[in-house]
């Protein structure tokens, strides 16, 4: 049957069901063939942090939003164009983002009363016509993918469980995927049961024929490949970013990456990434708590390895102490911190960026650290080898700081030439450095770069390099345990400068602002990257002038920032928390940027950031057109 081919530029799917019905799995695999097609995607898993949510249920619902483009894109995409909804919950979970004439595929075998009831349904939405403004495709999924598989030996129940892949196999028609590598990936995945995997591409292919034959779907749908800068690429999630950017950091510095972690939601894939390395220099250490952990990494960074710890904001609160100690051992280590929402469990599979001032702050004394904040899923490589550039370099603990938006998502990622990466080597202490009033050689564990202020790194049993370190206060230079006031303030004062000075040693910010006339800057940090470049692009299409910057490095702030605050009318500060990087602005730049802040577990908008950002130029000209207006006016005959 020959069948209409429409073009399209972009398509946004949301796949949606119980998290027992594969959603993520079928939605990587859709990205995975979306990627090797070529085209750019931004991705959004959402998901409950019950193994098993309570099925049917709006609680239990589980999605996975992709967004692919024959352009460069930036975000996941705001409302579907497509939702497939495996059950009633899925469609009521869903329905709010979905725009009027959107597409709707869902399982009408799973529309019963019993699961209509269950999420409040008092009718049908199939049939009671309240879904007249969609295109609705009420298909027989669940009985379509058990007449596919009559034939497979498997009992009613197993043959169910694969309608996922019709489902799959469906929308891989519809948008002209591949199919070669999903099937490959079925048959590696299940090699060992050979009955399901059989079953799950013979579902695979009954989904991709169904749309072939139907009637029901007369038209398919092309997005042609993007055009991207010259290079190999491949599809990463934010963790896997992440965690190859951990390895090639630790190969630029010639050190042996130690990962001391304890498993949380959204870092423990870090872990088991890392954990496949071996052959890269890399040991990991899944510790009984998080204490251990962090006291592993520091231990492997006392002994001269790199020393790694990944945990969420729960994790983090109980390393504080350790990162504490790390500080006044001046060694370098690796903290990432993937955020997620808080306080205690809080939302665990939900983003969030409410972790900065515990970052910052979450110590006792004076314990400043550096701070990196990953921007997007590709991004957390750079980030990782930044990270690992600053400890090892100025002999600090450095905080990574990445969210469960950027960890699960994923996005093209160009695969960098290891000659274009930069150099880390580290150099060790190998002899003494100090003469005593005697002319005997010594060596002096604190006695800094004059540049970085870093200590010197001796390996412990060098020869003639024995020395002390610890968490009680040591006194400059020799590092012997020192109560002396006037020391202890030197070296407090000393700590801090260390890392105040990283702020000549990164980039200056940089602000995109493209007109030259835009009075409204637009400051953000971490995953609020692709958010506030699609609503700036937005702003920008329809007229408006708007300027941008983002913040790679939240401790210390780059060097330039007072000023690029002060060249701008007002500063907007989108942020998943009630504020935190504004109130560090304020407090720091006496600037009253005005925040734009939510906390529900999701990142923003493009839509409300346009609508944000929008407000502020409108309000900003109506003040000016009042200013002006003012100037104009007479003054009052006799008035002086």
């Amino acid at each position: 049957m020959n069948k209409q081919v429409q073009q399209l530029d972009r398509v946004i799917i949301r796949f949606a069901g119980d998290s027992g019905d594969g959603m993520q799995l079928t939605g990587d695999r859709f990205t995975a063939e979306t990627a090797s097609f070529g085209n750019d995607l931004s991705t959004l898993p959402n998901f409950p942090a019950e193994i098993r949510a309570p099925a049917g249920t709006l609680p239990g619902v589980s999605s996975f939003q992709l967004h692919f483009a024959d352009h460069d894109i930036m975000t996941p995409g705001d409302a579907p164009n497509v939702l497939v909804a495996m059950n009633p919950a899925a469609l009521k979970a869903n329905m709010a983002d979905l725009p009027r004439g959107a597409t709707i595929i869902a399982d009408s075998d799973e529309f019963t009363n019993r699961n209509l009831t269950k999420v409040g349904y008092k009718n049908n939405p199939l049939e009671d016509h309240s879904l007249e403004g969609y295109h609705v495709h009420a298909l027989s999924l669940t009985t379509l993918t058990v007449e596919a598989l009559k034939d497979s030996g498997l009992t009613r129940k197993d043959a169910e469980r694969a309608k996922n892949m019709f489902a799959l196999g469906l929308l891989s028609w519809m948008y002209g995927r591949p199919s070669e590598g999903t099937e490959k990936f079925l048959a590696v995945k299940f090699a060992r049961k050979p009955d399901i995997r059989d079953a799950n591409i013979a579902a695979f292919r009954a989904g991709w024929n169904y749309g072939e034959t139907t009637e029901d779907f007369a038209v398919s749908y092309e997005v042609k490949p993007a055009r991207m800068p010259p290079g190999m690429y491949r599809n990463i999630t934010g963790n896997l970013a992440l965690s190859y950017g951990l390895i090639a950091g630790a190969q630029l510095a010639k050190l042996p990456l130690f990962m001391g972690a304890y498993p949380i939601t959204p870092a423990s894939d870090i872990l088991h990434e890392l954990s496949r390395h071996k052959g890269m220099g890399v040991r990991t250490f899944q510790a009984e708590d998080e204490i251990a952990a962090i006291g592993a990494a520091l231990g492997a960074a006392f002994g001269g390895a790199l020393g790694v710890t990944a945990s969420s904001g729960p994790g983090i609160v109980l390393k504080q102490e350790a990162i504490g100690l790390g500080v006044s051992l001046e060694l370098p280590m690796v903290i990432v911190n993937v955020q997620r929402a808080g306080p205690a469990t809080g939302l665990p599979t939900k983003t969030e960026q409410a972790d900065l001032l515990m970052t910052m702050y979450g110590r006792n004394g004076e314990a400043p650290v550096a701070i990196v904040a990953a921007q997007s899923p590709a991004d957390c490589f750079d980030a990782a080898v930044e990270a690992i550039r600053l400890a090892t370099k100025y002999r600090t603990p450095v905080f990574l700081l990445s969210d469960g938006y950027l960890a699960n998502g994923a996005e093209p990622w160009q695969i960098p030439d290891v000659d274009d990466l930069p150099d880390l080597t580290v150099t060790f202490a190998t002899e003494t450095n100090h003469e005593t009033e005697d002319g005997a050689r010594t060596f002096w564990p604190y006695k800094r770069d004059p540049q970085t202020l870093a200590r010197p790194w001796a390996i412990p049993g060098t020869p003639g390099l024995e020395h002390r370190i610890g968490g009680i206060e040591k006194a400059d230079g020799h590092g012997n345990i020192s109560y002396d006031p006037l020391n202890h303030d030197l070296m407090v004062r000393t700590r801090q400068a260390k890392i105040d000075n990283i702020a000549y040693d990164i980039p200056p910010l940089t602000v995109d602002d493209p007109s030259g006339q835009a009075n409204v800057l637009v400051l953000g940090w971490g995953s609020t990257y692709g958010p506030i470049g699609a609503a700036c692009r937005r702003v920008r299409q329809a007229g408006g002038n708007v300027a941008s910057a983002h913040l790679r490095h939240l401790h210390p702030f780059p060097a330039n920032i007072a000023e690029v605050l002060r060249n701008y009318d007002r500063v907007i500060v989108p942020e998943m928390n009630l504020g935190q990087l504004s109130l560090l602005l304020r407090a720091k730049y006496l600037v009253d940027v005005v925040g734009f802040n939510k906390v529900r577990g999701l990142p923003f908008s493009v839509g409300e950031l346009t609508d944000a950002i929008n407000d502020m130029i409108n309000m900003l000209a109506e003040a000016q057109r009042v200013e002006r207006s003012k100037r104009r006016k007479p003054l009052t005959p006799g008035a002086n």
